[in-house]
């Protein structure tokens, strides 16, 4: 029986890096509220992937949401991104066997039901970084294959941020990378080069720091223009003009309740408006591209 398919990506995902002893209480929160995707990864030193895992459960008893409506979504992170402290894996044994261990931990951790045999499955398993060199890149993604489709979903790929070294992983790749997860922010161009790659083969392209990495995107007059016109705050117009890039989604990190409701109302709003206008929302995206070019 073939393996059912990934949930489709939601706009805006939930992202759980440094929320410590908080995050049980705010992956349920934010599930709640109503974020339906959740993103995690099998890296102690700055996630909490059991913790994720019981806020999940926690908004599937409450809630009544279904597993199938989530998209949750972790990371192989290799050993240069892990506290040697506190490791998912044995990083003595191969890299292969490293992502095999992660895996087993992560559909663990994130399992939708509380009893620890149950089955469980990822929609999407991405590779945190790419390794110092290439042979060790393939190495791990040839190990996150093999968990495709029965235990995994789909593969991604973060914080790559030269082009060449995307192509190289695309063309080696039997199953092509699904996401492409980095930072949104000036320093690289706003990854003009790799998001137009994505697009291109059909990738999404997961956005982070897109507040806090561009904060001159806040103060900016697209920015200002839409947030005035549409009636939402200016990080929710960003927002709103990163997503109308196309082939976008964006995590989100508040742990503000409220903002959590604002993100997703907003968020909602400005896709309305730009259905009803959409020739003032054209110039809108080109003021906002033109922008993030200089």
């Amino acid at each position: 029986m073939a393996a059912p398919k990934a949930a489709r990506i939601p706009s805006l995902i939930y992202g759980t890096a440094w929320k410590k002893d908080q995050t049980r209480a705010l992956v349920k929160q934010a599930l709640l509220t109503g974020f339906r995707g959740v993103d995690t990864a099998a890296q102690p030193k700055h996630y909490q992937e059991d913790l994720v895992g019981q806020g999940i459960r926690d908004a599937i008893a409450e809630g009544g949401l279904r597993r199938e409506d989530l998209y949750i979504q972790t990371k192989f992170t290799s050993i240069h991104g892990q506290d040697p402290n506190k490791m998912p894996y044995n990083p003595e044994k191969s890299i292969t066997n490293q992502v095999s261990s992660s895996v087993a931990s992560s559909l663990h951790n994130l399992r939708h039901l509380e009893d620890p045999k149950a089955k469980s499955y990822l929609d999407c398993l991405v590779l945190h970084s790419p390794f110092p060199s290439m042979k060790d890149t393939q190495e791990a993604w040839r190990a996150m294959e093999i968990h495709v489709p029965q235990q995994v979903r789909t593969l991604g790929i973060s914080n790559i941020y030269q082009l060449e070294n995307l192509k190289a992983l695309y063309d080696f790749a039997t199953i092509k990378p699904s996401v492409v997860q980095n930072r949104f922010y000036p320093a690289t161009g706003y990854d003009t080069a790799i998001r137009g790659f994505c697009a291109e083969k059909g990738m999404i392209y997961q956005s982070f720091w897109t507040l806090t990495g561009s904060p001159r995107l806040l103060q900016s007059t697209p920015v200002a223009m839409l947030a005035e016109r549409v009636g939402v705050s200016k990080p929710v117009a960003v927002y709103g003009l990163v997503l109308g890039l196309g082939n976008t989604s964006i995590l989100c990190g508040t742990t503000n309740s409220q903002r959590m409701q604002e993100d997703l109302v907003g968020v909602k709003m400005i896709k309305e408006w730009a259905e009803a206008s959409p020739e003032v929302w054209r110039g809108h995206m080109k003021a906002f591209q033109a922008s993030i070019s200089v």
